[in-house]
């Protein structure tokens, strides 16, 4: 009996308890969060900055789609796709199949409006009264959503032509946007680039682990806004402007080419060009004089939450060697890639002049070695014939190469995101007095970069935007957006058809001059049953 009388006694007091509780018994209490649930004070406002960056590094190593690092290339002058090509990629050098269904054009336009709109959401909570922040550190996160919204914007005013313009965050559904015209557009660039150039922070000495501030140095600084802001005025047509900001950049003071080894390489093999892009060696912190934005990245292996996704670039970029009996991934060659997309011809046989440093063995790998110990070919090159050059030994920039010994597999990248750096200042400024018919100065300009790069020197006469655009994939190729830029310049159509379209594999077809703008996603014109969202003209 006592056994029962036991369970009976825990039976009523389990009764009792169920009985006397009240509903707010079950309310979660959390006592700590990893994000704000409002934003009502500096550290909300603080951690929603730091949001921005991780949506804009999701962008980047966005691999769902692995053929998206493509996109932004092939069908270009640069780059075509290869026999590896994932399908994202296809509309992008088959032009006939880019159409409004796009999924491309899609996903940018989602990506970059929810940039906005986060930003916008910091905006409003910084100018509400019961925020509690100083004017000081409201000044600074500001500055910081300003300019991540601008970048926002000028990506898709140079992508898509008039868009819809938010300027405060939305609380609630809406299906009645309308197509802001590009001067408005540009109206709140220059506002949000020009706020953002004086607030931001300043950039601390070559080294340095933290800025002027005492922020992180991969946080947003006053030099990324200005050099923004020049290459928006150049598209916007004022060239005068771009001239301006670009000339403060380099004159600040701040940033010095890089002429001299340095970093983690500095005593092996390799060059002071390609010192920059070494992993280890491509931050402010890390000795990199050159480096104005960097998103910086972390081994997830190694950092709980250090890698947004699964980036990509390595895989795309590089040469799928790996796939040659006697070749095994290794360091010294940058690690797994899979050539998803190859240097046009033009990049590979007409691009560089004779010693050009840019073009060195250390930054673009053109010849390969059997490095399987267990091979009879051992030390043997690779023979340089055949479809392999189209894709397994191809000819590939070494900027995104770099081994990780915790995936030997290759499936991932963990490498910094060079966003903006000195060489491409140079550029915009040379861009810049081209446009105003200030060729002696524009010669000046690039025999810096290419004093630096030991290429000959060159003439006034041979300033013209072509070649400006010709130094720039010299200068800066496999980091720069090759798509944006040409769309920017409004010469997509004519440097693709004229220096890339007899590719072999996957020839550059279709391209017209409605191509000089992507379509408005056709999923977005449907949504918005309350308003006309204008598709662009051909689509």
């Amino acid at each position: 009996m006592k056994k029962y009388s036991i369970i009976l006694v825990s039976i009523s007091v389990l009764i009792t308890a169920l009985t006397s509780c009240k509903k707010t018994f079950l309310d979660e209490k959390p006592y700590s969060a990893y994000t704000p649930v409002t934003l009502t004070d500096s550290l909300g406002l603080e951690a929603s900055a730091i949001g921005l960056y991780n949506l804009q590094t999701g962008i980047l190593t966005y691999s769902n789609n692995q053929g998206w690092p493509s996109v932004w290339q092939v069908g270009t002058d640069v780059a075509n796709a290869t026999a590896q090509q994932e399908g994202i990629e296809i509309p992008y050098y088959n032009y006939a199949t880019l159409t409004s269904t796009d999924n491309a054009a899609k996903y940018i336009w989602g990506k970059y409006y929810a940039l906005i709109n986060n930003a916008n959401i910091i905006l409003d909570a910084a100018e509400s009264p019961t925020v509690k922040i100083g004017a000081v550190g409201k000044a600074q996160v500001t500055a910081e959503a300003r300019y991540f919204r601008a970048y926002a914007y000028n990506n898709l005013a140079t992508l898509f032509g008039g868009v819809p313009l938010i300027t405060h965050a939305l609380t609630g559904p809406k299906t009645d946007f309308v197509r802001a015209s590009l001067d408005d557009i540009n109206a709140l660039i220059v506002s949000d680039l020009t706020y953002a150039s004086t607030n931001l922070a300043d950039v601390g000495t070559v080294g340095a682990k933290l800025n002027a501030q005492g922020k992180p140095a991969g946080r947003a600084n006053k030099y990324m806004a200005m050099q923004l802001l020049a290459e928006a005025y150049l598209r916007m047509g004022k060239n005068d402007l771009a001239e301006t900001q670009a000339q403060a950049v380099i004159s600040s003071g701040k940033f010095s080419l890089v002429k001299s080894r340095f970093g983690v390489r500095a005593g092996g093999a390799g060059d002071y060009y390609s010192d920059m892009f070494v992993y280890g060696n491509e931050r402010r912190a890390q000795g990199n004089s050159e480096s104005i934005w960097v998103l910086e990245q972390e081994n997830p292996a190694l950092v709980v939450g250090g890698n947004i996704d699964n980036a990509q670039q390595r895989r795309i970029w590089g040469a799928a060697y790996y796939q040659i009996p006697g070749m095994l991934p290794c360091d010294s060659l940058g690690g797994r890639g899979i050539a998803r997309l190859r240097l046009s011809n033009w990049v590979i046989y007409g691009l560089y002049p004779a010693g050009d440093i840019r073009n060195s063995q250390y930054s673009i790998k053109r010849r390969y070695y059997y490095n399987d110990p267990a091979s009879a070919n051992y030390g043997k090159p690779v023979p340089y014939t055949g479809a392999d050059t189209l894709f397994r030994i191809c000819p590939s920039t070494t900027k995104w190469g770099a081994f990780d010994p915790n995936d030997t597999f290759g499936f991932a990248m963990i490498k910094d995101f060079m966003m903006m750096r000195l060489g491409e200042t140079y550029l915009l400024l040379a861009e810049a007095q081209v446009k105003q018919g200030k060729t002696g100065p524009a010669a000046i300009t690039i025999n810096v970069l290419r004093t630096r790069a030991n290429a000959p020197q060159v003439t006034a006469a041979q300033m013209t935007l072509d070649f400006i655009l010709d130094e720039r994939a010299r200068e800066l190729i496999g980091e720069e957006n090759r798509r944006m830029t040409l769309m920017r310049t409004g010469t997509l159509v004519d440097r693709a058809t004229r220096l890339n379209s007899n590719d072999a594999v996957h020839p550059t077809v279709g391209l017209t001059s409605k191509n000089l703008l992507l379509p408005i996603p056709l999923s977005e014109i449907q949504l918005n049953k309350d308003a006309v969202l204008t598709q662009n003209p051909g689509y």
